[in-house]
């Protein structure tokens, strides 16, 4: 028994992430931009939670509206297409006036890129297979190191370095994963070290791939997870959630963005269930429910949407039970802050395992919430 319980400790042991503290530290924004503190990326920093408007950039009031917006459900960086010329002097306007650090998304134009780093831009995103010559790149790297301005280099399965693309003797991870890593190489032979890389696929596989190759082959440098063009809200989660979720479970990550066509709102949320998931950040309540079965007496669908629903103005990273009968309820939910556990026409109350009293089942979500009401 003594040779089973080491090999099972083993065996977990093994299967544990860990953050990845050896890569190196970068900072966007200053304390100096509108009195925000910088963001830490990479270095055993947390990991961090962003999104990216989309609403035209021209549409400042909007724009800033919407960053204050995601801010309060925890999006921590934003970042805004600057598309054309027309839009540097509202995305100046947005980094003056937004309360989180704003990453200027360029495509194609080094122009834009370099006058994005002189009006505020916390940070750049660049795919340098899409910029055109190297020359350009080059003039991008000076003025954001001038300027000390991170650049996040964003390599996409539909844009590699046409060296890349053409060869048949790479699978698409490996593609990726050569293309960004020469970038990185060309970036830190010039000097620049404030990199943050990313390299996006549509598909799970190849997702967790990439990105594995990546962290043994750039172990210092942050990493940006992300599955792009995942989908609507229901695909696009689980898709980013099985991605995303499996990278930062191995210790590998230092900042996501879930992309979705959904309500942005969408995006900030699932990436802090997939953080809390994982059990890396948690910011609210985790409600844990069971599925029922033919034991449960009440209501429990209904029960579990009501208290789902006040738990989205509770900011505390409380874990509360709504549990069908007591087969599933103070056991299985015994660490529970707060739970229940329904019994025919009612509830009994109970924290940390231990039965406080009974309610009936129309008091239950009330008495729920005076229970967390307590709770520091």
């Amino acid at each position: 028994m003594t040779a089973q319980n080491s090999r099972l400790q083993a065996a977990a042991s093994a299967s544990v992430s860990t953050p990845r503290l050896s890569t190196r530290q970068v900072h966007i924004g200053s304390a100096k931009a509108g009195g925000r503190e910088p963001v830490v990326i990479g270095g055993g920093a947390p990991v961090a939670v962003q999104s990216m408007l989309n609403t035209p950039t021209t549409e400042v009031a909007l724009c800033c509206k919407t960053i204050e917006e995601l801010a309060e459900l925890g999006c921590e960086l934003i970042r805004v297409a600057v598309p054309n010329e027309e839009a540097l002097d509202a995305f100046e306007s947005i980094c003056a006036q937004s309360v989180l650090p704003v990453i200027a998304d360029i495509h194609f134009n080094h122009k834009l890129a370099l006058e994005a780093a002189k009006r505020g831009a916390a940070k750049l995103r660049i795919n340098p297979g899409n910029i055109g010559s190297m020359e350009r790149v080059d003039a991008i790297i000076d003025e954001c190191g001038a300027r000390g301005i991170p650049i996040r280099i964003g390599v996409n399965a539909g844009s590699l370095d046409a060296e890349y693309a053409a060869r048949t003797d790479l699978t698409q991870p490996q593609k990726l994963a050569g293309s960004a890593s020469a970038f990185v190489e060309h970036f830190q032979a010039r000097g620049f070290k404030d990199i943050v890389l990313s390299a996006k696929a549509h598909d799970v596989s190849t997702t967790i791939e990439t990105y594995r190759l990546l962290a043994h082959e750039l172990p210092e440098i942050p990493l940006h997870l992300g599955v792009t063009e995942a989908g609507t809200l229901r695909q696009g989660t689980v898709k980013s959630a099985l991605a995303i979720g499996a990278l930062l479970y191995e210790g590998i990550g230092d900042t996501l963005r879930v992309s979705l066509t959904a309500p942005l709102a969408e995006e900030v949320r699932v990436a802090w269930d997939i953080l809390a998931a994982v059990g890396l950040r948690r910011r609210t309540p985790e409600l844990i429910s069971c599925p029922t079965c033919g034991r449960c007496q009440v209501d429990l669908q209904s029960l579990a949407l009501a208290v789902d629903e006040r738990l989205q103005t509770i900011k505390k990273p409380l874990a509360v039970a709504v549990m069908g009968c007591v087969v599933n309820g103070p056991g299985e939910a015994r660490e529970a802050d707060v739970g229940v556990a329904c019994g025919l026409g009612k509830g009994a109350i109970f924290s940390k395992g231990e039965v406080l009293y009974t309610v009936s089942e129309s008091e239950i979500v009330d008495a729920l919430f005076d229970e967390i009401a307590k709770l520091d």
